[in-house]
């Protein structure tokens, strides 16, 4: 008989224990976690300090190329990483589903762990709750980070410093994640070898960053793709941008399935893309860069900063015309992260 989550390992005593052992324990066990204090106590270098935090609830929990686990230790990292900073520290918290198997639990743990040493991250501290049937869909995580951040990196986040002539850059092909998780929704019954670009940036944000003075701006395309990600991005600086269609690089299976289903590609979503936004200058050795990590093998400059439109991106397209490229209106594929 297979072994479920009860309303009891929400209990707060032997069964919550025993949970927590043998599986988070398990799994995620280092100095500080082995502590089991209400809040652990982190060594902390005298730098600034990033944070962030985020909620995941993606159905189903388990899609090709990943899990919610692997996706809530990765969103983590890439958020802390693209501000410029070294993750360092993670906190889980799940909220659990009565009925869902303690195996597929004890799946996702390991692969929140095996995330988490890939990248150099500690998950040091976390909650567990339990709901009854029909509460959630299986199980929901939320993570939190820290990392530090130098100061000589403080202007990311904000985009400081940009001007005309800067180049946009992206590490690799869109939106295979919001497409993979598609092929796996119960109600759909697709056959495809779309895989998830669910990964962890942070080595690949540390080579790009060893090149002085030339990142302006690092933003990871999730929930809303590249296209949310450069309107958000023209909107704060009030800098047009140029983006050209046929720089941009996608997967003929991930462009077949769009097109099949009505779907741009540029507003779904992706677990592992870094948009930058580099000096004209320096973008040529950028990218040579990014290619020579496995997470940018495929990267491509794919458009500039303009100070024509200002607040605007204008697509060229494939048959040589020009579109306006707006915010998402709605959502195009729920559930994604």
């Amino acid at each position: 008989m297979e072994k479920t989550i009860l309303l009891d390992h929400g209990s707060g005593g032997k069964m919550t224990s025993s949970l927590i052992d043998d599986i988070f324990m398990k799994y995620f066990d280092n100095e500080y976690l082995s502590q089991k204090n209400d809040s652990s106590i982190l060594d902390i270098p005298e730098n600034l300090i990033a944070f962030t935090t985020d909620s995941y609830v993606i159905s189903p929990v388990f899609f090709p190329g990943g899990d919610i686990g692997k996706l809530a230790v990765c969103g983590t990292i890439n958020d802390l990483a693209v501000s410029g900073a070294k993750p360092l520290y993670i906190s889980c918290g799940f909220i659990i589903e009565e009925g869902f198997p303690i195996d597929s639990l004890e799946k996702i743990a390991s692969s929140m762990a095996e995330e988490a040493e890939n990248a150099g991250v500690k998950i040091v501290t976390g909650d567990t709750k339990v709901v009854e049937k029909n509460a959630c869909d299986g199980v929901f995580i939320n993570t939190s980070g820290i990392g530090i951040l130098d100061e000589k990196n403080k202007h990311i986040s904000s985009a400081a410093g940009l001007q005309p002539g800067d180049k946009i850059i992206i590490n690799g092909p869109i939106a295979a994640h919001g497409m993979a998780v598609l092929t796996k929704r119960q109600s759909l019954d697709f056959e495809s070898d779309i895989v998830s670009d669910c990964a962890s940036l942070s080595t690949l944000v540390r080579d790009c960053l060893e090149i002085n003075d030339s990142v302006k701006f690092m933003r990871d395309a999730t929930r809303g793709g590249l296209g949310t990600v450069l309107v958000e991005l023209a909107q704060k600086t009030k800098f047009g941008i140029n983006i050209d269609e046929l720089a941009i690089p996608i997967d003929e299976n991930v462009k077949g399935l769009c097109e099949f289903l009505g779907f741009d590609p540029i507003y779904v979503a992706n677990e592992g893309k870094l948009i930058l936004a580099v000096s004209s200058s320096k973008a040529d050795e950028v990218l040579k860069k990014m290619k020579r990590h496995p997470l940018g093998e495929r990267a491509s400059i794919i458009g500039e900063i303009t100070d024509s439109h200002p607040g605007r991106v204008t697509l060229e397209t494939q048959a040589g015309g020009k579109r306006i490229i707006d915010m998402l209106a709605g959502t195009q594929l729920p559930r994604i992260c």
